[in-house]
């Protein structure tokens, strides 16, 4: 989508993030392209262009040569405009991230743990970010803006699953995440769900450059999903929306899988890695953490294919249930899976979708995502660049930061 800006003195600040938005999506862009995307004109452009340049958000980035006239200069996101950290609290690892204002990962770590417990959360979190800042220096880490977190909601629940002791569960219902985090490292903190912020992550930064409307399938612990229409994240008066978990499916072939008491089963006990995983231990295969399957050990090959059959047809029924209700160009597919399982695992979904498919309804693209595990992690990070940065507080989300202006120029 353009964005749409404005030439009044008012909003001065808005355009300014429209064209810092522009140059995003375009990787690089001259003023001439940024007026054109921003509906604003070329001498409004120019001035705000520069003053970014001069606040050290935007860098010249050589010229383009080849067309009519002269040269354009070409500009690009500067690198140390601002940086960012992204919390993943998984239910078996946590990642941190650390990002620059151009979306480059600057360093990256993951723990593995049993349960996420909230002490544990703590001293990893508080670690991390202590490296983090040690690795940019003082001048640098004055230009952190944020903190964001992806976690799954309900984290301490599922204990029948997962086998979360009771005191984990009771911590959880403790711990307030968003307050220590904010009052520990003293920055602004933005929470959301880990399905969504991975589907923030493909929007801004994978297939989202291609796709608009699209379901953003997470192949987690537990299955996930977020859901993006007009390139904007639906959370929905809950932050609820594609929770995916839940959705009625038929019963599962595996015998590691017992029958539900219901007439239906649910996704998540179809399309979950933590279902992969019992099902290998149940036939005798010990795992552990599913990128021990890459490479595939030999016994493993035939009960993961298995698994992966069952996830599939789970997950075609679930894609048609939902465009039978939401119209979206594309199923992005992404999560833990090693790069090859998962290309494979959505072969077999579209296989699946394609014979189960009924008249009336239009098939989406179903493809992989580009992220893989590091998809929430990441999408927490460009939370608070973009409720500071972004043209539009709807663009990502609709809570969390309230934005500042970036007085950086006299508005023209």
């Amino acid at each position: 989508m353009a964005g749409k800006g404005s030439n009044s003195v008012q909003l001065r600040h808005y355009n300014e993030r429209v064209v810092l938005d522009a140059v995003r999506r375009f990787g690089e862009a001259s003023k001439a392209e940024i007026a054109r995307y921003a509906h604003l004109t070329p001498p409004a452009v120019a001035g705000i262009v520069d003053a970014l340049v001069e606040a050290g958000y935007l860098s010249e980035n050589g010229k383009r040569f080849g067309g009519k006239g002269q040269p354009s200069a070409m500009y690009a996101l500067a690198n140390s405009g601002a940086y960012s950290i992204g919390f993943h609290i998984g239910r078996r690892s946590m990642d941190a991230i650390l990002i620059d204002f151009a979306g480059q990962s600057c360093g990256f770590e993951t723990h593995d743990y049993d349960h996420p417990d909230p002490e544990s959360v703590k001293r990893l979190a508080k670690n991390a970010v202590s490296r983090f800042k040690k690795q940019l220096g003082p001048e640098l880490s004055a230009r952190l803006i944020g903190i964001g977190i992806s976690a799954p909601y309900f984290i301490g629940g599922w204990d029948e699953e997962l086998g979360f002791p009771r005191d984990v569960q009771l911590a959880w219902r403790e711990f307030d995440l968003k307050a220590h985090f904010a009052n520990t490292f003293a920055l602004p903190v933005m929470i959301e769900n880990d399905a969504s912020a991975a589907a923030v992550a493909e929007l801004v930064f994978g297939l989202g450059k291609q796709f608009a409307d699209f379901l953003h399938i997470s192949l987690t612990t537990f299955v996930g999903a977020g859901l993006v229409l007009d390139a904007t994240l639906q959370t929905g008066p809950n932050g609820n929306t594609a929770a995916f978990g839940p959705f009625p499916v038929t019963h599962s072939t595996l015998n590691s899988v017992p029958r539900p008491r219901g007439k239906f089963e649910v996704l998540l006990h179809r399309a979950s890695i933590y279902t992969l995983i019992h099902h290998l231990k149940s036939n005798g295969v010990e795992i552990g953490r599913v990128r021990e399957l890459d490479p595939m050990p030999p016994q493993a090959r035939k009960l993961v294919e298995e698994w992966q059959d069952d996830c599939a047809d789970a997950l075609a029924q679930a894609i048609i249930g939902s465009i039978a209700v939401i119209d979206v160009e594309a199923v992005v597919i992404d999560g833990l899976l090693p790069p090859a399982l998962l290309l494979d695992t959505v072969n077999r979904v579209r296989n699946h979708f394609v014979k189960m498919l009924p008249p009336g309804l239009i098939a989406p693209t179903i493809t992989a995502g580009v992220h893989g595990a590091r998809g929430s992690a990441l999408g927490a990070s460009i939370m608070p660049i973009y409720a500071q940065f972004g043209p539009d507080t709807g663009v990502l989300m609709k809570k969390g930061l309230d934005k500042k202006p970036l007085m950086i120029g006299s508005a023209s």
